[in-house]
């Protein structure tokens, strides 16, 4: 084997321990803050606690095991104050930074330049970590469903008709909505002139509940139109697709939002394989942001808890896991 080779397999090794690292890290604020917060009191950094005494280092796997993997029988964990009050650390510099800095990071490290296809096992990283990292259950597959592409381009959308008369005024976000701070942002798009791939979303302007006029503000568009089997399974797909919560994510900043496929496109001519709603697209990357890169997952969310809109998980700040 070439030294070439080598390297590179020693460099991808050196990667997905890094990815791992970082997932563990992840994981451990979300499901242990009060721990994780008493440790970052202490200034003591995760990354680093292989490195301290002996004695911390025993301390530290009994912690693990206890934190990480508690018996059936064991409802409640034990106080953060015992499980580190024997720890010292000499860590000063402590770098804490946003989930989505971490978030970001681990993407960029993770995905090709250029938007292709992924494997399945790519897929299958990228739902852990968005799990574990955004709270949203996605999948690349589901109930048996796949998109020709989970990471591709996508591109800035009009607004949709809602009902029979509906003009794009009507479409101005009201004071206590996403964008009223800046109204014209919203509205500059236009609105298409024919209808979505579903058609109106109520009959008339009287019928246009607020789960509607979210359906439409945050919607989404996919090829379903370029499935493999869209001729054959046509009735069932169209009525499975039809408003199906999507995770969409830009990676180049970490932003995602929830959306709901409906309509179909882009045609295979532009270069473009998603769309967004003039809101999806502000919030992605503002007013200049008309096309990138995305991640698009289905949201496995068969109760329908999961709302549409932005997802906000840059409140809590993280130490991000050193190799």
């Amino acid at each position: 084997m070439s030294k070439t080779v080598q390297q590179t397999n020693v460099d991808d090794f050196r990667n997905k321990l890094k990815l791992k690292s970082q997932q563990t890290g992840l994981n451990f604020q979300q499901k242990y803050k009060d721990a994780y917060k008493y440790l970052n009191e202490k200034e003591i950094n995760l990354s680093h606690i292989r490195n301290q005494s002996s004695k911390l280092l025993g301390a530290g796997a009994l912690t693990g095991t206890l934190l990480l993997a508690p018996p059936a029988q064991v409802d409640n964990l034990p106080d953060p104050s015992n499980i580190v009050q024997t720890f010292e650390s000499d860590e000063k510099n402590t770098k804490v930074e946003l989930p989505s800095v971490a978030f970001k990071t681990a993407l960029s490290q993770m995905l090709p330049d250029e938007p292709r296809p992924l494997s399945r096992h790519e897929e299958k990283y990228l739902e852990q970590l968005m799990n574990d990292v955004l709270g949203i259950k996605a999948r690349a597959t589901l109930e048996g469903e796949h998109l020709n592409t989970t990471y591709g381009l996508i591109g800035a959308e009009q607004h949709l008709i809602r009902y029979p008369g509906d003009s794009l005024a009507n479409h101005a976000p009201q004071e206590d909505e996403y964008g009223a701070d800046n109204p014209d942002e919203i509205l500059k798009e236009g609105i298409a002139p024919g209808l979505g791939a579903w058609g109106y979303f109520a009959s008339s302007a009287s019928e246009l509940t607020p789960e509607l006029e979210d359906t439409e503000r945050w919607y989404a568009v996919v090829q379903t139109l370029y499935l493999p089997d869209w001729g054959a399974r046509q009735p069932y797909l169209r009525d499975w697709y039809k408003y199906r919560k999507v995770l969409i994510v830009n990676t180049d900043n970490g932003k995602a939002v929830v959306a709901s496929i409906a309509d179909a496109g882009p045609a295979a001519w532009t270069g473009k394989h998603f769309g967004g709603s003039p809101e999806v697209m502000d919030y992605l990357g503002g007013e200049v942001y008309k096309k990138g890169p995305v991640l698009v997952f289905f949201v496995d969310d068969p109760n329908n808890q999961v709302p549409l809109g932005p997802v906000e998980y840059e409140t809590a700040n993280m130490i991000l896991s050193k190799i």
